[in-house]
């Protein structure tokens, strides 16, 4: 059963330094699946316009994250927060569609927090087994939906550019990621702040989601840092031949890798930018890999 309502939220920008200078009251649309006990909370994602990518200029910028190209992307609703393990549970014990699903198989333990160690067809099987139940089809989003609904630039016209929906930087106050330096064997493996922000914390393991209370414009939680999220699309190099309709790239490239994105606990800023992305073989379980949910209509 699902149903209606309007959901406030905060935002936040920071400067540069990553010092607030604007914090914001926002609503939106939300869907409320329940299964069972158990509640997923969807925001509205208004279609349109994304410029896809990251300008050379940014700091942390890859050759696999241009050229920049225009997509156009169509209404849907995207879960609120990453997956907890409540919910993964909760689907879990539907009946299967097409695979098995483990009945917990997080490393770091909780209600609350996102669940992790999920190969991407595990996730996609928990999509499936959600569909079956409510008869609304739920998925994975495409790699351009997720960029579109981590910038959240909802403003007609608007072109959110920045490295972050924070703004210029970000810091460990705002979202769960490696804010320290660290070597190996004399190599910079991790540099901790981002731009001219601070250096933060480290802290090694998920936290709850939304635990930091503040969202972007959509309404949409931990979007930075956390785990690294399931997209559908197959990797490629680059985005030479992306769709510009918002929709999964799955013609060519290479399918056993799929795309993740946002960044997670055990990484840097910079692995947390908004057009950052990388990949991992789809049969992966790794401890900082989780997923959302989007739904169509």
């Amino acid at each position: 059963m699902a149903s209606a309502l309007v959901v406030e939220f905060e935002t936040l920008t920071v400067d540069g330094t990553g010092t607030c200078h604007q914090r914001q009251s926002c609503t939106n649309q939300t869907r409320i699946e329940t299964v069972g006990e158990v509640a997923f909370n969807l925001v509205a994602i208004a279609g349109g316009q994304l410029l896809m990518g990251a300008p050379q200029t940014e700091e942390g910028w890859h050759p696999n994250q241009g050229p920049l190209h225009p997509v156009a992307i169509a209404p849907f609703w995207m879960s609120q927060y990453p997956i907890t393990q409540a919910q993964w549970r909760a689907i879990a014990a539907l009946p299967k569609v097409n695979g098995s699903l483990p009945e917990s198989p997080a490393c770091f333990e909780g209600d609350k927090r996102p669940v992790e160690q999920v190969a991407w067809g595990e996730a996609v099987e928990f999509c499936d087994r959600l569909t079956q139940f409510t008869q609304r089809r739920y998925r994975l989003p495409s790699e351009a939906e997720w960029e579109y609904a981590c910038r959240a630039a909802i403003a007609p016209g608007a072109v959110q550019a920045t490295p972050f929906h924070f703004g210029a930087t970000v810091t460990t106050d705002l979202a769960n990621y490696s804010g320290v330096d660290w070597e190996y064997n004399g190599k910079v493996c991790n540099k901790g702040a981002y731009g001219q922000g601070p250096t933060g914390c480290d802290r090694r393991e998920t936290t709850d989601v939304g635990s930091f209370g503040v969202a972007n414009a959509f309404g949409l939680y931990d979007m930075h840092g956390l785990v690294r999220e399931w997209c559908a699309d197959c990797w490629h190099d680059s985005y030479v031949g992306a769709p510009t309709d918002g929709r999964a790239w799955t013609e060519a490239g290479d399918c056993d890798q799929r795309v993740l994105r946002g960044g997670s606990w055990n990484g840097g800023p910079r692995t947390c930018r908004s057009a950052f992305r990388s990949k991992a073989n789809l049969n992966s379980h790794l401890y900082d890999i989780g997923f959302r949910i989007v739904c169509d209509g």
